[in-house]
């Protein structure tokens, strides 16, 4: 039993949330989110395989190698990455703050930002609007929290689900920022997940770790790895339930549970990719492996090209064959077959006389479907992307500006 319900990040037991607008946007916009627990919490977290990275994530990642945090602060606006030994300090300075309106460790605060790259953060704003509204976080502030990291995001993305652990009932509540900038090698720009059930560190990392391979790390927007990119979650036991410390069937319910949660949100950063018209979907069938499915999804929806002839709506079927045959997965043209919806396309690495009438209303929707059948195996894998639009241009023309 799985429902989806309300609440993101404040749905499991014991979580606080809340978001503030610490002047850091223009405009009085939300733009820093505090999640927190109201105890200790096991910890987990994936970040960034970019070799340029964000004083948050290295601070983060440190910390969260013990196993144990109890509250994230994140900010939007401002990347807080490139900036020198500056960076450090802010990202410090932010955990500092956090713990002081907790009253909580230092150590147990992990940090994440988002933004502009190379500007120094104006933490002293962080530390003002953090002193200066006692209560801002309660249980039902997870959508504030979700607004309160948007970049360039048409929409807040969060989501939530409860589900039965032998015979108790326990929840994962999620949110996350991205739209630009997303190819992500490991998460999303920012992800934070929090759940009220019992689990051992290195169970929680091994959930995390394949649900963020099966969701965030099959998402592509324009090709660009984050400097920020960083997937957090918290779990705290308040479910009550006995401790997941093996790969038992209590842990693949929540395994099940988690992947859910991560591939939606994945699927909404996807869907509110900068510029786009069209959410798309890509799904390699009959293939040797499941890595080789993914790898040649991730070729197709990376495309200039194929993503180009989507926005454009021309069945341009030849450049979604040659993403497939530059991947770098071992492929044989005669076999494969390539299908816009239910129209095919191609078969045998050969175009087919098709109704281009037809293919152009498939082509018209907000969301499309793609799938390429390799004849080589029984793995599939899906790999979710958007069309590529002038709009695109446009916003990052002037992103810094």
């Amino acid at each position: 039993m799985m429902n989806r319900i309300d609440g993101g990040v404040t749905a499991p037991k014991g979580f606080k949330a809340g978001g503030l607008a610490s002047g850091i946007k223009k405009d009085g916009q939300l733009d820093l989110a505090l999640i927190a627990s109201e105890v200790p919490a096991t910890a987990a977290g994936i970040f960034t395989t970019n070799q340029v990275q964000a004083a948050p994530v290295v601070l983060s990642r440190k910390r969260v190698q013990k196993g144990i945090a109890q509250a994230i602060i994140a900010n939007s606006g401002n990347a807080n990455a490139c900036v020198g030994n500056a960076g450090m300090e802010a990202a410090l300075k932010m955990a500092g703050a956090a713990a002081t309106y907790l009253d909580v460790d230092q150590d147990l605060v992990l940090v994440a930002s988002t933004g502009v790259i190379g500007v120094e953060l104006p933490v002293v704003k962080i530390e003002a609007a953090m002193a200066q509204n006692a209560g801002f976080i309660d249980a039902l502030g997870g959508k504030n929290a979700a607004k309160a990291i948007m970049t360039t995001d048409t929409f807040f993305k969060e989501i939530a689900v409860e589900f039965e652990l032998s015979g108790i009932i326990a929840h994962i509540g999620g949110i996350a920022k991205g739209s630009g900038m997303i190819h992500p090698n490991m998460a999303t720009m920012l992800s934070f997940l929090t759940t009220d059930i019992a689990i051992s560190a290195e169970m929680l990392h091994q959930a995390l770790t394949y649900a963020g391979d099966r969701s965030f790390n099959r998402i592509t927007v324009d090709g660009d790895t984050s400097t920020n990119d960083c997937l957090l979650i918290l779990a705290n036991g308040q479910a009550k339930n006995k401790i997941i410390a093996d790969n038992d069937p209590g842990y693949q319910i929540f395994l099940q549970a988690l992947t859910f949660i991560c591939r939606e949100l994945a699927k909404m950063i996807a869907r509110d990719g900068e510029g786009a018209t069209k959410f798309v979907e890509i799904k390699v069938v009959q293939a040797g492996s499941e890595e080789d499915a993914t790898r040649i999804g991730k070729a197709v929806a990376t495309s200039n090209l194929v993503k180009t002839a989507l926005f454009g709506e021309d069945a341009n079927w030849g450049r979604i064959l040659a993403a497939v045959g530059y991947s770098g997965v071992p492929v044989i043209p005669e076999k494969i077959n390539i299908y816009l919806g239910d129209l095919p396309v191609c078969r045998g690495g050969t175009g087919l006389v098709f109704d281009e009438t037809k293919a152009k209303k498939i082509l018209a929707a907000k969301e499309i479907f793609i799938t390429i059948e390799l004849g080589l195996g029984s793995n599939e894998a899906s790999v979710w992307t958007c069309d590529f639009s002038y709009d695109y241009v446009k916003i990052n023309g002037s992103y810094r500006t």
